[in-house]
């Protein structure tokens, strides 16, 4: 009878130890790991819009979630305001639950001044970033002139300023003046959009990327746009802003899940971004390229294009193809892509480049993005025979 007993009390003793062993591992690999998965799908729908903020280049992402929430990724250049404006009434948005600027560059915040007159903004969330200011040519020393007759003061125009930032300081007077709540990207932030839909934000992380970082190309503005994972039941889509190249190898170096269905294409599919890695990594089903048809830059690049569809990706374009509008209600692996026009032009087709979009070799930081230069007299006299 004391041998049972001893017996018992090793295997009870045995029990304990593996229970204590599962929990640990449980509590150690397994928690982290569910906190980290996205509700369930409510089967309500989710609807993506990726509006046309063309011809200029632009970014402006319309989310609506299952619940009703909804989010403005961007707003476009300064001159499409209006556009989104038009948009947000179309699809009966009166409140936005979140504005999200990726970044200071006017084609992505230059519109939110005129979302934020015509709509309540209840939270605001950029990368607590002002822009750069690019160096200014030293004006030409005066040389001594004969006096001039007086003349009369030209016509300034109150209230306006010249300044290259303007853009920017509207923004933040705009997000001020609406009593938003305001908070700097952090990764690992997750919206809770309802109904099973979860926002992550991916990047930036720090340490901010600097000029002195760039030197194989691409702007820091850029590096350190917000990048940020859509997740519903069996959908899911990167929204990468900006990025570029070292933005992605450092997402690259994170235990991040990057892999999924749909990828909005980073930086209007500049050729410093979207690299070989980074989409052996996310390997999209869908690949979305905000751009417009009067860019300068050559976007989308011809190598970015060629990496896409290498990587077997079903292309969109809204240069081409006008707003892009993607639906889904999480399960099946079902989703649908409508576009507002359809397009002859050759979708694989890239565009050539007047500018390098870098911040070495002359980067337009701060708009000139058209309209396209004008035929040569040659080609136009050639068009009329």
């Amino acid at each position: 009878m004391g041998r049972a007993t001893r017996g018992c009390g090793c295997a009870i003793a045995v029990l304990l130890a593996v229970a204590l062993a599962g929990a640990f591992v449980g509590w150690k690999y397994v928690l982290p790991w569910w906190r980290t998965q996205p509700p369930p799908a409510s089967g309500g729908e989710l609807t993506i819009r990726i509006l046309d903020v063309g011809p200029i280049n632009g970014d402006s992402i319309l989310i609506s979630s299952p619940a009703g929430k909804t989010v403005l990724i961007d707003a476009g250049d300064t001159t499409k305001g209006k556009a989104v404006v038009e948009a947000l009434k179309r699809n009966n948005i009166q409140q936005l639950d979140y504005f999200i600027a990726t970044h200071p560059h006017p084609d992505h915040i230059g519109g939110a001044t005129e979302v934020f007159r015509a709509v309540k903004v209840l939270n605001v969330i950029d990368n607590g970033q002002p822009p750069s200011v690019p160096p200014q040519p030293a004006a030409p020393a005066k040389q001594k002139q004969a006096p001039a007759k007086p003349q009369q003061p030209a016509n300034r125009r109150s209230g306006k300023s010249t300044s290259l930032t303007q853009f920017y300081d509207d923004y933040k007077a705009a997000v001020s003046s609406s009593g938003a709540q305001y908070q700097a990207a952090k990764p690992g932030t997750k919206l809770d959009l309802g109904g099973g839909a979860l926002l992550t934000i991916l990047a930036p992380s720090e340490p901010l990327f600097t000029k002195d970082k760039m030197s194989t190309g691409g702007n820091e503005a850029n590096a350190n746009s917000i990048v940020a994972r859509l997740d519903y039941g069996s959908f899911s889509m990167l929204l990468a802003g900006d990025a570029e190249e070292q933005t992605e190898h450092r997402l690259l170096t994170k235990e991040l899940e990057l892999q999924t269905k749909v990828l909005k294409v980073s930086h209007h599919g500049s050729k410093y971004a979207t690299s070989k890695d980074f989409l052996n990594r996310v390997k999209p089903e869908v690949a979305i390229v905000s751009c417009g048809a009067w860019n300068r830059y050559g976007h989308p690049s011809q190598a970015v294009l060629d990496r896409l569809k290498a990587a077997n990706v079903k292309l969109y374009r809204t240069d081409l193809q006008g707003e892009i509008t993607i639906t889904t209600r999480g399960k099946n692996d079902e989703m649908t892509i409508k576009t507002a026009k359809e397009t002859t032009d050759d979708l694989w087709a890239g565009r050539t480049a007047q500018k390098d979009d870098s911040s070495r070799s002359g980067f337009i930081a701060y708009g000139d993005f058209g309209p396209p230069p004008k035929p040569k007299k040659t080609e136009a006299a050639d068009s009329r025979r």
